[in-house]
């Protein structure tokens, strides 16, 4: 078996100017091409680490077989330490690569730090913004029409990438290597002491749980108490919609196949909803961070962008600039009936291409058609249509069932919407992103049922294929990593978690209000009035 090719950076670049998806993992160069329209995950969560060190991600997410079959595409290795490119999905630019050209480091949007931030401030304008998560960045080309208000958040969100970057490690090669490093030293700690083991009598325990919840739904129907049988059966999907996060990482059996059945049965055939299109968003770092035009959850949305994840200009528009100064106010009304949306957003997700995968997961999107077919048929047709007399008693059991669920919503916002949403470019290692972007919630331990996992989002984050009944002891040794490489680890308690989202959505509403102030002001004097 020969050597494998050397490849430089330009060489690299060239390729990925040429079309290929180029990846980096373990020094290996891979060209992924064939494999987009395979990848059980999809295409985008490989478009968007296109030029990028990937090791850690690939390593987290996958199992050894995978990562042997994804080898199997390399075509070269670096020598070295890697410079992340900036993926063209998200606005990397490549045309001075082509045709092998020599590399031009003043414009590479990576090649540092400060070169990063400079280019992204001064390219920003007031119709675009880039939203600091990876799925939202514009991609080359696109053209964002001009904004109604014309609003620009530019000095805004440099405001808060300042604060934070004084929050976290240096973002210098050799501090985010040292990271990277004792990351990848915890994760082999945390394989070889099996804390990828599923404790499986503690699903036995959930599903007995899980029946006595439905069996007190059916009986509650039965005797026609429509009210406590809603509430039952919102509880029932609360509870159940646990074991659906679990599968979506496959981290009960760790074997795709049963997993992804399981996630199936317990979202799509008993909820209603897509695990197909949760596991596409939530591979993307949960992009439903931009809910433009209800919240906005960062400076950075308070102006027009674009999202790769959705392929859709967000505008901003008298909408958004009506709604976001009421968001600390909607938060809650708006919880209560998020399922409606996630409703829409399966179908939509099961519709489009984005649910289309060849090769071995092929299957999944016929499957979930299915399965989501027979819970409406169920839910809408023989349960509240036929087992429910009147349309105001269907009404209010529709919206009871619907909004018991609210809690699931509020636990998931509560870990990322208080949290930081600057770009720190391409530099900042995965470890310190995930720690950066998402909190803890502290709870005791018996309360973990009603939680379900989703409190120790951090953590999860860090290492997402590790069962849930695990998260609680693997919490310790994450504290211990946070504090050798300095990397805040922020727990807060669920009242306090939730003081910090709504300080968090009144703050960005005031900063939105004086925006709007300064623009009114310069309309009528031509000065900005910031003194």
């Amino acid at each position: 078996m020969h050597k494998p090719k050397i490849l430089s950076r330009a060489d690299v670049g060239a390729l990925i100017a040429a079309g290929d998806t180029i990846v980096i993992n373990e020094g290996m160069v891979l060209r992924l091409n064939a494999w987009l329209d395979h990848h059980p995950g999809g295409r985008l969560v490989i478009q968007h680490m296109v030029g990028r060190d990937a090791t850690d991600e690939i390593s987290i997410y996958h199992s050894s077989k995978v990562i042997r079959t994804m080898n199997s595409y390399r075509v070269g290795r670096i020598a070295g330490t890697w410079v992340n490119f900036t993926p063209p999905i998200r606005g990397g630019l490549f045309a001075q690569y082509e045709k092998n050209g020599p590399a031009d480091i003043s414009k590479d949007p990576i090649s540092i730090h400060a070169q990063q931030l400079s280019q992204f401030f001064s390219t920003t304008s007031p119709t675009l913004d880039l939203k600091p998560e990876d799925d939202s960045i514009c991609t080359e080309g696109t053209t964002v029409p001009e904004p109604p208000s014309n609003m620009d958040n530019t000095e805004l969100v440099k405001q808060a990438l300042d604060h934070d970057l004084d929050q976290y490690p240096s973002l210098d090669a050799l501090t985010q290597r040292a990271i990277v490093e004792k990351y990848r030293a915890l994760h082999q700690k945390i394989k070889a002491e099996g804390y990828y083991d599923c404790q499986y009598r503690q699903y036995a325990k959930e599903m007995g749980r899980y029946l006595c919840i439905f069996a007190a739904f059916f009986v509650a129907l039965k005797y026609e108490w429509f009210i406590t049988s809603a509430a039952l059966l919102g509880l029932f999907w609360h509870q159940i919609m646990f074991t659906a996060h679990d599968a979506g990482h496959q981290g009960i059996t760790h074997n795709f196949v049963i997993d992804t059945l399981i996630g199936m049965f317990v979202a799509d055939f008993c909820c209603g909803l897509s695990i197909g299109w949760w596991k596409s968003s939530h591979n993307e770092h949960d992009p439903d961070l931009q809910n433009a035009p209800l919240f906005a959850t960062s400076p950075s949305y308070l102006a027009s962008f674009h999202s790769s994840y959705y392929n859709f200009t967000f505008l901003w528009d008298k909408a958004a600039e009506y709604a976001i100064p009421y968001q600390r106010y909607t938060y809650y009304p708006v919880m209560g009936i998020a399922r409606f949306n996630l409703y829409i957003l399966s179908w939509c997700h099961l519709l489009s291409r984005r649910s289309t995968t060849l090769g071995s997961s092929k299957w999944t999107r016929p499957t979930e058609i299915c399965f989501m077919s027979i819970y409406w048929f169920l839910f809408g047709y023989c349960l509240v249509w036929r087992s429910i007399p009147t349309w105001p008693l269907r009404i209010i059991f529709v919206l009871v069932s619907h909004i018991i669920t609210m809690p699931l919503h509020v636990q998931i916002t509560l870990s990322h919407w208080a949290m930081s949403t600057s770009n720190f470019g391409e530099t900042e290692s995965f470890p310190q992103h995930q720690l950066r972007t998402t909190m803890d919630v502290e709870c005791p331990a018996w309360l973990d049922f009603i939680h379900g996992g989703l409190q120790f989002q951090a953590v999860h984050h860090l290492f997402p294929c590790v069962p849930r009944h695990n998260l609680r002891r693997l919490q310790q040794l994450v504290i211990g990593f946070c504090n050798e490489t300095g990397i805040k680890y922020k727990r807060l308690g669920f009242v306090d978690g939730n003081k910090d989202v709504l300080g968090k959505l009144g703050e960005v509403a005031a900063q939105l209000d004086l925006m709007i102030k300064c623009q009114k002001h310069m309309a009528e004097t031509g000065e900005s009035g910031l003194h």
